[in-house]
């Protein structure tokens, strides 16, 4: 049940509000923006208060800016294209704190957007500087948080701000916790949870946490190398995780059936798209070669599982799926997902931009616009831009 305040539990006609919204978006050298898919997401909330009657003042981080503003990280091409997809006109200011936002605030009429810029060209951002956070507070009536994609972090613009302004959700943020705690808590089962990506170690509590909760734990990606060599198996040149052996080990003797791992994988003697492939059982990969994909008699046993399930999550890719030929691991997954009945949430990242290449996003149930918050919420544990707002 989501207990937070939301945009429709406060009146906002005629007031200044500070949306924090997620715009870090890929873009590329010279301003074209790749993938929009959180800058539509942020349009119910945005259009909602534009409606409503207030002034909108947005906030985003984009990228990690090593040292202060960088031209290669501002956030005026994301406002410019904002200004593309909604009627009202869209400002931007050339900073987000200090005299150049200030002014750019309060030139701001009713029913007008003003995109601040990149809030981490501040250290006060990551720092959750309570100055910053004053700062930005002081700019509005009311704050609102849509961007779940930080929703993990407790930076100035998502939590500081909370202390100093009435806090409540944006209709993405609600609807992102509220599918996630859904699946979690109250899956409609079988519940089958379908973990790939590189690295265990980034997601052993996400694995552990899932084995109490799910049917079964479908384990795919670099991850699973490290699961084999844990078995004995030699991985030769594959991916793998020399420190988290030991936990691998534990969790495989903790899981019973639950976790299910590859029993085929294709091996390639390069990491080349190029390379020569072949399918092997699982067993000693020979010198030389390395492990890049899901096999086929992995495939239609994962399928199989998927098909019969009645929640899915999924979070990481099954191979290397930007090389076309160690990608059908991954698409396979995918489709075996769209076809299936099951209530599918895809957690963000790789396996967010898998399921668009496939074609297949109509499809899904729950596409997460944050890889890592989602992934903090497969652990269970609580995100501090979530416990910062205001309860109902």
């Amino acid at each position: 049940m989501f207990n937070k305040k939301t945009v429709k539990d406060i009146d906002v006609k005629g007031k200044r509000v500070l949306v924090r919204v997620d715009f870090n978006v890929p873009i590329k050298k010279g301003g074209e923006i790749t993938d929009d898919t959180r800058i539509r997401a942020a349009l119910p909330t945005i259009k909602y208060l534009l409606n409503e009657g207030a002034s909108l003042i947005l906030c985003s981080h984009l990228g990690r800016p090593k040292n202060g503003p960088d031209p290669d990280l501002s956030l005026k091409p994301v406002a410019e294209y904002l200004g593309t997809l909604i009627s009202e006109k869209v400002y931007f200011a050339e900073d987000c704190i200090g005299p150049v936002a200030k002014g750019a605030v309060n030139k701001l009429g009713p029913k007008e957007i003003l995109v601040l810029e990149n809030t981490r060209f501040h250290e006060g951002e990551k720092k959750n500087d309570p100055e910053m956070a004053k700062e930005l507070a002081s700019y509005a009536d009311v704050f609102v948080n849509d961007a779940f994609g930080t929703a993990h972090r407790a930076h100035a613009s998502n939590v500081g701000v909370s202390e100093y302004l009435p806090a409540v959700a944006g209709f993405l943020l609600e609807e992102e916790i509220e599918y996630l705690d859904q699946a979690i808590e109250k899956p409609e089962r079988p519940f089958v949870a379908i973990l790939g990506g590189a690295k265990v170690s980034d997601k052993i509590n996400v694995i552990k946490n899932l084995l109490e909760k799910a049917d079964t734990v479908l384990i795919g990606g670099g991850m699973a190398n490290t699961f084999f060599k844990a078995q004995g198996y030699p991985v030769a040149d594959s991916l793998v995780e020399d420190d988290a052996l030991e936990t691998a080990r534990e969790l495989l003797k903790s899981s019973g059936q639950k976790l299910r791992l590859p029993v085929d994988v294709i091996i390639a003697d390069d990491f080349d798209n190029g390379a020569k492939s072949k399918v092997m059982s699982v067993g000693p990969v020979p010198e030389g070669w390395r492990i890049l994909d899901i096999g086929p008699d992995t495939i239609k046993n994962y399928s199989k599982v998927i098909l019969q399930a009645g929640t899915v999550v999924w979070n990481g890719p099954m191979g290397i799926f930007e090389m076309p030929n160690f990608a059908k691991g991954t698409f396979e997954i995918a489709h075996a997902v769209a076809q299936s009945k099951a209530i599918s949430i895809i957690g963000g990242g790789d396996s967010a931009s898998a399921i668009k290449k496939s074609g297949l996003a109509d499809k899904i149930n729950h596409i997460s616009t944050g890889g890592g918050a989602s992934l903090e919420m497969l652990e269970g544990v609580q995100l501090p831009g979530l416990v910062a707002l205001e309860d109902k």
